[in-house]
């Protein structure tokens, strides 16, 4: 039975029973590391406390138990990093500590844990929790004792929230995927994507992916994708399609609770739709359908020129530049238009008319999905 939070939809994933087992279990794996020991079991709040809470229940041996909860606040203002753990026993020298948490999936959380503990002196310190995202994960820090490795979509339920909402559920639930609506948007230069794309994410509550921000991202940043995309642009060679997915992917797994994306500027062959389609596949995702904004070439030009007055851009004012885009927009993406064709997902929509009309008319195809 789907349930409805706020804005979002939620479908059972794991039951209360299932729950209980996998704790059980968790409990005695702790035990056998722990015989003769008693433990020191530190609950990071707010969505471990009902985890711990059973945990203990189901643990055998002697224990104590402390909850703590992470400060990242000087002043009134967020340093958007763990600087302390509010409610730690001051004296933990000596002690075997075991770090409850409820999901591991980045991963940045557990390293300022493990930074937190490098001066308690505690004689020994393992991390445990209920949930772990292994395609989330990216640090290289060990996690002693996991429960359920799940994929790396949104979860609420048993002391996890959404927006606060949610934590007293007693068993898991997980984004339901089957309304997410996923949206390709084509067309030529100055038919509108980028205005559209703004409405539509703001109304349906999906992700805007850019393909032309993505790597200016990157390349401005100097990540490891930009640094590799930078590598082969130096050369004057076109970036593979494989790195321009990887940066896709991590877009796409920054936001597991999005209720879709738009991509914008991708794919732009045919090679890159098939890859775009294994990789959704691989998330249980897929294209729910490709919008096409259709305007006549002559007025495209008009808006432009008067564009490229306000920009600046030579491009945009020089009418054979832009004669010249539009070719080379037809040679790519007519073979793209067969492609979804086939899969019954491509829809032209007339381009032409004030924004709130063309918002209108794309919103009619998106909402009968």
């Amino acid at each position: 039975m789907l349930i409805k939070i706020l804005d979002k939809e939620f479908r059972p994933y794991i039951s209360s029973e299932r729950l209980a087992q996998e704790i059980k279990r968790l409990a005695q794996e702790v035990e056998q590391q722990m015989q003769g020991k008693r433990p020191l079991f530190i609950s990071i709040l707010n969505g471990s406390f009902m985890f711990a809470s059973d945990f203990v229940r189901a643990y055998q041996g002697e224990c104590e138990i402390a909850f703590v909860r992470f400060s990242s606040y000087e002043g009134m203002q967020s340093t958007h990093k763990v600087k302390q753990l509010l409610g730690l026993p001051k004296d933990i020298a000596g002690r075997d500590v075991v770090v409850i948490e409820d999901i591991v999936d980045t991963g940045n959380t557990l390293e300022e844990i493990y930074n937190l503990f490098a001066d308690k002196q505690v004689a020994s310190l393992r991390i445990m929790t209920l949930f772990f995202k292994p395609e989330a994960y990216k640090k290289n820090l060990p996690i002693h004792h996991i429960g359920f490795s799940i994929p790396n979509r949104f979860i609420v339920g048993y002391g996890l929230d959404y927006d606060e909402l949610g934590r007293n559920l007693p068993e898991i639930y997980q984004l339901n995927i089957e309304n997410m609506k996923n949206l390709v948007l084509f067309g030529k230069p100055g038919a509108g994507k980028g205005t559209q794309a703004a409405f539509l994410k703001e109304k349906y509550g999906l992700v805007h992916i850019s393909t032309g921000d993505l790597f200016r991202h990157h390349l401005k940043n100097g990540t490891e994708l930009g640094v590799l995309a930078q590598s082969y642009m130096d050369k004057g060679a076109l970036v593979p399609d494989e790195v321009t997915i990887q940066m896709l992917q991590e877009e796409i797994e920054k936001n597991p609770n999005a209720a879709g994306f738009i991509f914008d500027g991708f794919p732009r062959t045919i090679a890159q739709a098939e890859a775009l389609d294994a990789f959704l596949a691989s998330k249980q995702m897929n294209i729910s359908a490709t919008l096409a904004l259709d305007a006549d070439d002559e007025e495209l030009i008009k808006r432009l020129v008067e564009r490229g007055k306000v920009s600046g851009r030579s491009d945009d004012q020089d009418e054979g530049k832009i004669r010249n885009r539009f070719v080379e927009y037809n040679q790519k993406t007519a073979p793209l238009i067969d492609f979804y064709k086939k899969q019954g997902k491509y829809h032209p929509i007339n381009g032409i008319g004030s924004i709130e009309e063309i918002t209108q008319r794309l919103s009619k195809v998106i909402d009968v999905l």
